[in-house]
């Protein structure tokens, strides 16, 4: 009923300021050159008017419809990222701060306006079936993705657990299109694994410790201070930290994962926005957690986004880290949520995110120090290397042969600067005393 007579409100002053107009006139001189709403208002709500009145089907015609498909689309029209959520779309983001939900373990955004695999989650229905990052949905159950939005589709890939999904994704790197029937489940998605010492030809005796970040929750920095405790206890001396196909997830944990190996009061990242309220800097905090001092390594590719992305951009800038592997997805835009009066909301982008060394994130990524790629099968091994378990004996058998080479690439710079340390060492002993 609000919405009615604010629409009715509209058209009404629309007609008094321009009566009989079927077109407003341009209304730049009188503003003096500033951009106002009352032609736009007319306009609007004339085109609402005329669709209430003569479309054919009047169950679609109703105000409230009417102004959520006029909010979706402008919305839509200013970035990817930037949407419109009805009540019920609002309710379900908010159940997204959960720890578990029902879905397929697949993180999507939109670019070039197609629907695109940003990551699989690992040991999920999507990292199982073999979907990879930059895949493209092309119809979900059939229908086709074109005209979804990123809000539509998330909701019609998530649902009860135990239903079937099918999906249509065709891969740019080799053109072929292929269905998925997928069963979705309770996705619960563990923040730090596979901490381990690297053995093995790559680490000759090299004490080069590994552990992945599949994602930043709010323990994350708790969990991985934990983990690098345990490693340190087995003598490692330098650290590979593997963001690769990291989604991202809340600030202050990415923050807070810098501050593990950064002094505090150090800035990791900050925004900058239209309005003064949007310029702030993140800095790492004093939470009473050692600060590692040791080389570090962080491996990156085009799944890793937002989150990941600060890491590796504040770690690369602040000369703390090498970034191995390839540039990162380019997902360095705030959105904020902001609710409207019936219940719905929008998120719209209101600032974006910046390195400490001013380098953009958004739509450009973080670059690697040192380039290293993987072929598309290389990245299908390694997904089958993070779910071995689960592998079948012909998978298992494909598996055996498999080198990451980012892996090694990111060794051998670990090694070369444990080399020059060490030597550096010795030469530093090997002085002679400086007579007093």
């Amino acid at each position: 009923m609000k919405l009615r007579f604010f629409f009715a409100g509209c058209f009404i002053l629309a007609c008094s300021l321009f009566p009989f107009a079927q077109t407003a006139p341009d209304t730049e001189d009188e503003s003096n050159g500033e951009d106002t709403p009352y032609d736009e208002l007319a306009v609007l709500t004339r085109a609402i008017q005329l669709i209430r009145q003569d479309y054919y089907d009047e169950k679609k015609t109703n105000f409230k419809e009417l102004a959520y498909s006029a909010l979706r689309g402008m919305l839509q029209d200013l970035d990817p990222h930037s949407q419109f959520m009805a009540p019920s779309d609002f309710e379900e983001m908010q159940d997204d701060t959960n720890s578990a939900f029902g879905g397929l373990g697949l993180v999507v955004s939109t670019r070039d306006g197609t629907l695109t695999i940003v990551t699989p989650m690992e040991d999920t229905p999507g990292s199982r079936a073999g979907i990879l990052p930059g895949d493209q949905i092309l119809k979900i159950n059939g229908e086709s993705t074109e005209k979804l939005d990123l809000v539509q589709a998330i909701k019609q890939l998530r649902g009860e657990p135990g239903t079937k999904l099918n999906l249509t994704i065709v891969r740019p790197s080799t053109r072929e299109i292929k269905d998925y029937m997928l069963t979705r489940e309770i996705i619960k998605v563990p923040s730090v694994t596979d901490a381990h010492v690297l053995e093995g030809p790559a680490a000759e005796g090299f004490p080069i410790g590994y552990v992945r970040i599949t994602q930043f929750n709010k323990p994350t920095a708790d969990e991985l201070d934990q983990a690098l405790s345990k490693l340190e206890k087995e003598g490692i001396q330098a650290l590979i930290l593997d963001v690769r196909y990291n989604p991202g997830g809340l600030l202050d944990s990415a923050r807070d994962v810098c501050g593990l190996f950064l002094p505090v009061n150090e800035l990791v990242v900050y925004t900058k926005g239209r309005t003064p309220s949007q310029d702030k800097s993140y800095r790492t905090l004093d939470q009473g957690r050692s600060r590692r001092k040791y080389p570090l390594a962080i491996l990156a590719n085009g799944g890793s986004a937002s989150g990941a992305e600060i890491v590796a951009g504040a770690l690369k800038d602040l000369q703390r880290a090498v970034v191995v592997g390839e540039t990162t997805f380019g997902k360095g835009s705030v959105q904020s949520v902001i609710q409207l009066p019936d219940g719905s909301a929008m998120r719209l982008t209101t600032a974006r995110y910046f390195t400490p060394s001013k380098q953009v994130i958004h739509e450009k990524g973080v670059t690697p120090t040192i380039r290293a790629t993987l072929t598309p099968d290389q990245e299908r091994l390694l997904q089958f290397q993070r779910r071995e378990e689960a592998l079948t004996e012909k998978e298992k058998a494909e598996l055996a042969n498999f080198r990451d080479t980012q892996l090694e690439r990111a060794t051998d710079a670990l090694k070369g600067m444990l080399i020059a340390t060490a030597r550096a060492s010795d030469t530093k002993k090997a002085a002679p005393a400086k007579k007093p």
